[in-house]
C-alpha cells in the first residue's frame, strides 16, 4: 500500500513535489486534519482525515465526510501530534511506502518534530520521506541507499543524532570514504550530484539526506 501523506504545514509546489504526485498512482490519500486543505490544493480528494480537526471548521468536516472521506477524529490533549497519528494509522495498514507533503515550513518546532518522526521503530521498513517545494528529505538508517536527480542537484548529509559512520558516497562531487559525519559541524552540507545518480552506504548511525533539485 502506497499513501500520499498531507501535513497541515505550508505545503509549497516545485519539482519534488510534482515529481511525488507523478509516481503516486493509486497512493491512498491520508490527511492529518487541516492537511485535508492541502490535498484539495493539489486537486486530490481526502480518503481518511485523522487528528483532533482542530484545523478544520465543522462545516468542512461534514463537506469532506459527504464527499466519501473517512473522519478519525481524537481528543486535542494527547501525546501525539496529527501526523505521528497518521504515521501509525499507515503502520497499522500495512504501508510499503509513505510520502509526506505539506511537514515543512510555518513552525519550527512542527518541522523539526516531523523529521524526527521519520525515526519512529515502526517505520523502519518502510520507504518514507518527506517532500517539499524543490526538496526531498529521507532518513538513513544503516544500509546502501540509491539518490535518483540530475546533474548539479545539491545533496547535504546530516547525522539526526550522534555521530554516522562508515560513509561512502559515489556521484559526490566531495566524496566521503568510509568516513563519519559528526552531530554538530555543517560538514556534510551542500554536495553536488555528478551525475543522475549517486549512491550513499551507511554502516552505523542515522543520517538525513536533504536532495534539492539544482543548485541550492
Amino acid at each position: 500500500m502506497r499513501i500520499l501523506l498531507f501535513a497541515n504545514g505550508v505545503a509549497k509546489d516545485g519539482t519534488m513535489v510534482r515529481r511525488a504526485l507523478e509516481e503516486a498512482g493509486s497512493a491512498h490519500i491520508l490527511c492529518a486534519d487541516g492537511g485535508a486543505l492541502n490535498a484539495l490544493k493539489f486537486g486530490l480528494a481526502p480518503q481518511t482525515i485523522i487528528g483532533d480537526l482542530d484545523s478544520l471548521s465543522g462545516e468542512q468536516v461534514e463537506e469532506l465526510s459527504a464527499a466519501g472521506a473517512e473522519i478519525l477524529r481524537f481528543p486535542m490533549e494527547k501525546d501525539e501530534t496529527d501526523l505521528e497519528l497518521a504515521l501509525g494509522w499507515g503502520v497499522d495498514k500495512g504501508a510499503t511506502a509513505i510520502v509526506i507533503l505539506g511537514a515543512l515550513g510555518g513552525r519550527f518546532d512542527q518541522t523539526l518534530a516531523n523529521v524526527y518522526l521519520l525515526a519512529l521503530p515502526g517505520l523502519r521498513d518502510i520507504e518514507i520521506e518527506l517532500v517539499d517545494g524543490e526538496q526531498n528529505i529521507r532518513l538513513l538508517r544503516p544500509g546502501t541507499y540509491s539518490v535518483e536527480g540530475r546533474t548539479g542537484d545539491t545533496i547535504s548529509l546530516i547525522p539526526l543524532v550522534g555521530k554516522a559512520s562508515g560513509i561512502t558516497s559515489r556521484g559526490l562531487k566531495y566524496p566521503l570514504r568510509d568516513e563519519s559525519l559528526e552531530f554538530g559541524p555543517a560538514r556534510g552540507i551542500s554536495n553536488v550530484m555528478l551525475c543522475d545518480s549517486a549512491s550513499l552506504e551507511l554502516r552505523n548511525g542515522l543520517l538525513v539526506v536533504v536532495h534539492t533539485s539544482g543548485r541550492a
